[in-house]
């Protein structure tokens, strides 16, 4: 692989922050998700979850 040298206005177009950007958009989702759920068992005396992926929690 052979690479090439930028010139300076080229180096001035790059923008970083996508990858970090969908880091979190990601980590909130999950944490919204962990909320939910542990709203969801902890809110009466009995509960049942069923989250995407086949995972399913229950209170008794």
């Amino acid at each position: 692989m052979k690479g090439t040298n930028l010139t300076e206005s080229e180096l001035s177009n790059i923008a970083p922050g996508e990858a970090l950007t969908l880091t979190v958009v990601m980590a909130i989702v999950a944490v919204a998700v962990a909320t939910v759920v542990i709203y969801r068992l902890m809110k009466g005396k009995e509960g049942t979850v069923k989250v995407p992926g086949g995972w399913q929690f229950t209170w008794e």
